[in-house]
């Protein structure tokens, strides 16, 4: 019998419990592995009533279940960065079996927790701290072993896919489709970590981690959110022949490694176009397998406590064989590898400025993007008139995102400029 400790009662936790409980049988008729929760923690006295706890299984106390003999396997659902961290490395020591489905932690402190794993021969599942219940954790670690990735594109936020959509498909501005997404339970009250692109560069991090072989902090990703993407925005890249999505991306190219998460226009014809809603999809690249793409829903009790239960799972059948196999993936990890800097990349670009609807506006800004190199490819003014003032959109050429960030730094000091213009990378060399 494996015996399963739970530390935290809340979405996950409860979808974990009632996993494990209803599909007992059916897990272990396809595995032959007898697995019981054998106790479960949280602080919050109500929870147990809540979610239907047999008698005796539920504690306040989390270090009961790290501390106690008979508990194989420690599942970790509390979230945050210390108290989390210090029940992990504890249990650790203990040399139990770890899962946890903290992508804020492992992107924090991952190469602390990993490495200590690794050197105890603790074993340690992580599969729920990316996309939910959809595998991308495993088929990386395992399906994709014999690849050398070269691209990564994942829609790993379903808050501010969400939103996306319903800007994209009903034409509501940002601030609506957000409350829509918190009215839906959708989107916290304080959504910043979602619609800022913050929860997606966690996640980032941990697929860089095992698809690169290298550790990167989460200052090493360029970063940006949806909150200035207006319909205006949203309806050009329709008719342009794109659709605008919060992506995150990761691409090798030779040592240096390029990652970011911003909005980005992608064709329409891109299969990760369709991806609408709160679901997630990771399009991953390998050298030998060529596109794999994984789709799912990203959040939720019954997905993610799937995800949790298949790492259960697998660290129980390691503990049935007496083999375990303790964060393997930190064996070939390159260290040569470098961070390329966001400014260098090339790519063409979307540019939307709000200007004074007079003679001579579009020759200077178009003089100020020629003295950086930059050539346009398409110019359009549409919209209406406010004020005196209307949108002017460009599609440019390849141009280093350097220099659109200077001229465009150039243009909105100019008078008849309103407001912070806005740049939005055009995704043309994807693979299908």
């Amino acid at each position: 019998m494996i015996r399963v400790g739970i530390i935290g009662l809340g979405t996950v936790g409860a979808g974990t419990y009632r996993i494990l409980t209803q599909n007992h049988s059916l897990i272990k008729s396809r595995t032959g592995l007898n697995i019981k929760v054998e106790k479960i923690a949280d602080i919050d006295t109500s929870k147990p009533k809540e979610v239907g706890l047999k008698e005796g299984l539920f504690t306040t106390d989390a270090y009961e279940i790290i501390n106690d003999k008979k508990i194989d396997i420690v599942v970790e659902l509390i979230g945050g960065t210390t108290t989390a961290f210090d029940l992990i490395t504890e249990s650790i020591k203990k040399k139990k079996g770890i899962i946890t489905a903290n992508k804020h932690l492992l992107a924090l402190r991952g190469k602390e927790i990993f490495e200590l794993a690794r050197k105890s021969g603790s074993p340690i599942g992580f599969e729920a701290s990316v996309c939910g219940g959809i595998p991308v954790i495993r088929a990386v670690k395992e399906g994709l072993v014999a690849n050398r990735i070269t691209n990564i594109m994942g829609i790993l936020n379903g808050t501010s896919n969400y939103i996306m959509t319903k800007m994209t498909e009903e034409g509501k501005p940002f601030s609506v489709a957000l409350k829509d997404a918190q009215r839906l339970g959708f989107a916290e009250q304080d959504p910043t970590f979602d619609v800022e692109g913050i929860d997606a560069a966690h996640k980032l991090c941990i697929l860089i981690n095992l698809a690169f072989g290298c550790y990167i902090n989460l200052k090493d990703i360029s970063i940006k959110g949806i909150t200035r993407i207006e319909p205006v925005d949203i309806e050009l890249a329709r008719e342009f022949g794109y659709k605008i999505k919060l992506l995150a991306l990761a691409r090798q190219d030779g040592n240096e490694l390029e990652a970011r998460v911003e909005p980005a226009m992608i064709p329409i014809t891109h299969p990760m176009s369709s991806v609408n809603d709160v679901f997630n999809a990771v399009y991953i690249v390998g050298d030998r397998v060529g596109p794999n793409m994984f789709y799912g829903r990203g959040a939720g009790s019954e997905p993610t406590g799937s995800a949790v239960v298949s790492d259960i799972v697998d660290i129980a059948q390691q503990m049935a064989s007496k083999n375990t196999k303790a964060s393997l993936f930190c064996l070939g990890f390159n260290n040569k590898i470098t961070i390329k800097e966001s400014n260098a990349a090339c790519v063409p670009f979307y540019l939307r400025f709000t200007a004074q609807d007079r003679p001579g506006v579009l020759s200077k800004i178009s003089g100020i993007l020629a003295r950086y190199m930059i050539s346009i490819s398409t110019v359009i003014q549409k919209g209406r008139e406010e004020n005196g003032y209307v949108p002017i959109v460009m599609l440019t050429h390849e141009a280093v995102e350097g220099d659109i960030k200077k001229a465009m730094e150039e243009i909105d000091r100019l008078p008849f400029i309103r407001g912070e213009s806005i740049q939005i990378r055009i995704e043309e060399g994807l693979v299908n």
